[in-house]
């Protein structure tokens, strides 16, 4: 027996063409004529330019060898950079020591990804043992002198490895330094207050080379001759002064846009001066500055590069060291390119990082 639907099926909306990657070319590039014919001129010109770019960086490139005599075609010499990768990555550390700084990286990727990814539990757990234990757990690692590891002094530290520990303790003990000065220059308190806008206004009004410079130089000076301080440390310290006073700035932004009846309420209730702080304010403060909070994160990672005028090596330095070397004059090119990349890849993800939490942290201020 056949059954046959005596109602007619509801009407069903027509397939939505704004979706998929031809609704998203029709929507963005190919709304109208108008919009059509710029988008095909910018699409041409942007062909013309990139595609010699390509033809050198990919096509013509040289990839394999171990030295520049593998480069035999009118591309870029790749080689260059496989034939000193570890050099790049782990400085002047020794090679049968290297598993150590593999360690480092293993665990700061894992953290980072544990960090990242949504639903992930114990966030809290791995943000303590990111910014307390991670630091102690890799300064014994790469240093070595304890619990049986041999010992590697600062000055054979280099390479990327160097460029992520001066970047990640800058990041690290600028923000709570750079909190903490916000909210002294905003407290009412003279003394408290007098001492903050001092310290922000020198470290801001000196240009981190000087500080660099007198970190590794002037600084032993006014020191018993007894005392030693290492290098990098100074290095280390400086720098995280340096950009506490720049994200004081940018906090104490975020704080002025919080109305004052916040911390009125809280007071209110019975809370005191640091639960409002830490528990009303300084929440809401955050969130509002953070494209400025990365943004001088970018600049300090950026500015790890500057270390070179105190005789520490980080990525950028290790490559400009390798382009002095007789057997491979004449490939700056690629060395700049590969050092731009690798900056580029830390900043773009910064970057992206800070516009997902502003999309989840974003409770309805638009």
């Amino acid at each position: 027996m056949t059954a046959f639907r005596e109602q007619m099926i509801a009407q069903r909306q027509p397939p939505d063409q704004r979706r998929g990657v031809i609704g998203w070319l029709r929507t963005n590039l190919f709304a109208g004529p108008i919009n059509s014919i710029i988008s095909l001129i910018v699409i041409a010109i942007a062909i013309r330019l990139l595609w010699p770019v390509i033809d050198w960086a990919f096509i013509e490139a040289d990839w394999v060898g171990n030295s520049r005599e593998a480069c035999t075609s009118d591309g870029a010499c790749w080689v260059f950079i496989s034939a000193r990768w570890n050099q790049i990555v782990y400085g002047f550390y020794p090679e049968a020591l290297r598993w150590r700084v593999d360690i480092v990286f293993a665990i700061f990727a894992a953290l980072i990804a544990w960090l990242i990814v949504p639903k992930l539990p114990a966030k809290k757990s791995v943000g303590i043992f990111a910014l307390i234990g991670f630091p102690i757990v890799s300064w014994i690692l790469l240093l070595g002198g304890m619990f049986g590891l041999d010992h590697v002094p600062t000055r054979l530290w280099g390479g990327l490895m160097l460029t992520l520990t001066i970047a990640a303790v800058g990041i690290v003990g600028s923000l709570p330094i750079g909190v903490l000065l916000a909210l002294g220059r905003r407290s009412k308190m003279p003394l408290v207050k007098g001492v903050c806008v001092v310290f922000i206004e020198f470290w801001r009004g000196v240009p981190l080379i000087t500080v660099l410079f007198m970190a590794s130089v002037m600084l032993p000076l006014f020191v018993p001759a007894q005392m030693e301080f290492d290098k990098l440390l100074r290095a280390l310290i400086g720098i995280m002064l340096f950009w506490s006073a720049y994200m004081a700035e940018v906090v104490r932004g975020g704080l002025q846009a919080i109305p004052k009846g916040q911390s009125e309420a809280g007071a209110a209730l019975g809370l005191g001066y640091w639960q409002r702080m830490g528990l009303i304010v300084l929440p809401q403060a955050l969130k509002l500055v953070i494209p400025g909070i990365v943004n001088t994160f970018i600049s300090l990672f950026k500015d790890t590069s500057l270390v070179l005028i105190i005789g520490l090596f980080d990525v950028l330095a290790i490559i400009q060291a390798g382009l002095t070397d007789s057997d491979w004059l004449g490939f700056a090119i690629e060395g700049y390119v590969f050092a731009a990349l690798i900056f580029w890849v830390f900043c773009f993800s910064m970057s992206r990082y800070s516009q997902y939490i502003e999309n989840r942290l974003n409770t309805g201020h638009k």
